[in-house]
């Protein structure tokens, strides 16, 4: 990521459903799924290990490797039941309450959507993005 590079515009959630339900696989999809991630005022480790400093989040650099991305998703299409799947990533100085991520899945049953969205936003997490809490 370039510093000082500014934040993307979200994209809508509606028209990422009509372009799955348009797309061919639509006919084998039983479900869709979305994940959207947001910018919180807690700092990670105080939600995640109960440890807290006493700060609090005022913003976020986030940025992302593509291609660890791309890599997840071709991954995560693997998954039995997997038809669709549609990512977007911000970038930049993050506010709170900012969109860091949409996640898209649509699959053949409950059980596997739920699944391969979180096999996806885990990796995606944890191997494709960077996040430096901006802490006041």
């Amino acid at each position: 990521m370039t510093p000082g590079k500014t934040k993307k515009i979200s994209p809508s959630v509606d028209e990422w459903l009509k372009e799955a339900k348009a797309h061919p696989s639509a006919l084998k999809v039983g479900m869709y799924l979305v994940h959207n991630g947001v910018v919180r005022q807690t700092p990670k480790a105080q939600v995640r290990q109960g440890i807290s400093d006493g700060s609090l989040v005022k913003g976020m650099e986030f940025a992302y490797d593509a291609v660890k991305v791309d890599a997840a998703i071709a991954e995560t299409y693997k998954r039995e039941g997997i038809f669709y799947i549609k990512v977007w990533l911000n970038e930049g100085l993050l506010d709170i309450g900012d969109d860091i991520m949409y996640v898209l899945i649509g699959g053949d049953i409950r059980p596997r959507v739920i699944d391969a969205l979180q096999f996806l936003v885990e990796k995606i997490k944890t191997e494709c993005v960077t996040e430096i809490e901006q802490k006041q």
